[in-house]
């Protein structure tokens, strides 16, 4: 899926949110948006959300 699908919410390096904190963000962001898949990304090192797919 090509990158421009994507949206970085929370920078996980440059905020300082714990770790509850951040899992608290994760859930109110997955209900906030419910078309979008909402995770973190070890490559980013971010709480990203993308467009969910549609099965084919």
């Amino acid at each position: 899926m090509s990158d421009e699908w994507m949206e970085v919410y929370i920078p996980i390096r440059t905020c300082n949110l714990t770790f509850r904190q951040v899992m608290a963000e994760i859930t109110r962001l997955q209900a906030e948006n419910p078309d979008r898949e909402v995770y973190m990304d070890g490559q980013l090192y971010a709480i990203v959300g993308r467009k969910r797919r549609v099965p084919a």
